[in-house]
C-alpha cells in the first residue's frame, strides 16, 4: 500500500466524477494524501465543493480558484495554498483545451488563434503551474500531467491537439531537467481512450475505442482507476528516481504494429 498521509497534493482540471483527474484524486485521497482542487471560476466553485467533499475531504482539503491561462491567478493561487499548508507535494496537471474548429476540421486549415490558444492551455499551463509550485515544494515532490497517443502518431479528429500533446511532452522533459535540482520529478502519463466528457469533443471516438479493443495486447480499453494508480505510483515515493518519463497506460496498445 502507498502512504501518503501529511502529503499535500494539488489537482488542476478536475471537471467531474467521469474525469481522469477525478480518478487520479480518488486514490490520492485514498492514501491518506490532503486536496487542494483548482476551479477555473466562480460558477465553478459549488461543483469543485461538491466534489471535495465526495472525495472525504471535506474539513481538510480545500478548493481554490484558478484559470490557468491567468498568471495573476496561478500567483494568487499558490499564495492562497501556502498560507494554508507548510508544504505541497505533489501537482496533478490535468489540463487541455483546443477551440471545437481546430479539432473537427482538416488540419492543415487550423488558425494561428486557434493554434495559441491550444498551447497556451493545455502547455504552457504546465509551465506555470510549475514555476509558481516550485517554491512550495520544499521537500521535493511530483508533478504529473496527462498525455495522449496521439502526440506521436495521427489519430482521426485529434488535429491541433496532438500538436500540442507533443509539446505537453517535450515539456515534461525540460521541465525535468529543470526542477531536478530542487529534488522535483516531473512525469506524465499517455492514458488510452477513456469516455469522458472530453473525449466528447472527438469525432467518431468509439471507432478508436474499438480498434485499441481489436489491436491491444490486453484486447480492452482501460478504466480510469488504472490510471489513477499509475498515478499514485508516479507521485509516491516508491517512484522517486523516475522523472522526465512518458508511462503508457494504455493496455499496450502503443507497442503494436499493423
Amino acid at each position: 500500500m502507498i502512504d501518503m498521509k501529511g502529503k499535500v497534493a494539488v489537482v488542476f482540471g478536475l471537471a467531474n466524477k467521469r474525469s481522469i483527474a477525478y480518478a487520479i484524486a480518488e486514490k490520492l485521497a485514498a492514501a491518506g494524501a490532503t486536496l487542494v482542487l483548482g476551479y477555473q471560476s466562480e460558477r465553478l466553485k459549488r461543483e469543485a465543493d461538491e466534489l471535495i467533499e465526495s472525495l472525504g475531504q471535506t474539513g481538510t482539503g480545500r478548493t481554490i480558484q484558478c484559470d490557468v491561462s491567468r498568471d495573476e491567478e496561478i500567483d494568487k493561487a499558490f499564495e492562497e495554498i501556502k498560507g494554508a499548508f507548510p508544504a505541497i507535494h505533489t501537482i496533478i496537471h490535468s489540463v487541455a483545451f483546443a477551440p471545437a474548429d481546430a479539432i473537427k476540421n482538416d488540419f492543415l486549415e487550423t488558425k494561428r488563434e486557434d493554434f495559441r490558444i491550444a498551447h497556451d492551455v493545455s502547455v504552457y499551463s504546465l509551465i506555470a503551474i510549475a514555476r509558481g509550485a516550485a517554491p512550495l515544494m520544499t521537500e521535493g515532490g511530483s508533478i504529473l500531467t496527462l498525455t495522449y497517443y496521439g502526440s506521436e502518431k495521427v489519430f482521426p479528429n485529434y488535429n491541433v491537439m496532438g500538436v500540442a500533446k507533443a509539446a505537453l511532452e517535450a515539456t515534461v522533459r525540460y521541465l525535468a531537467a529543470s526542477l531536478g535540482s530542487k529534488r522535483i520529478r516531473v512525469n506524465a502519463v499517455s492514458a488510452g481512450p477513456i469516455k469522458t466528457l472530453a473525449a466528447r469533443g472527438i469525432g467518431d471516438f468509439n471507432t478508436i475505442l474499438d480498434k485499441v479493443t481489436e489491436r491491444a495486447p490486453l484486447h480492452r480499453n482501460i478504466e480510469q482507476a488504472e490510471v489513477g494508480n499509475a498515478a499514485l505510483f508516479l507521485s509516491s515515493d516508491l517512484a522517486s528516481g523516475i522523472t522526465g518519463e512518458i508511462t503508457y497506460v494504455d493496455c499496450g496498445f502503443n507497442i503494436t504494429g499493423i
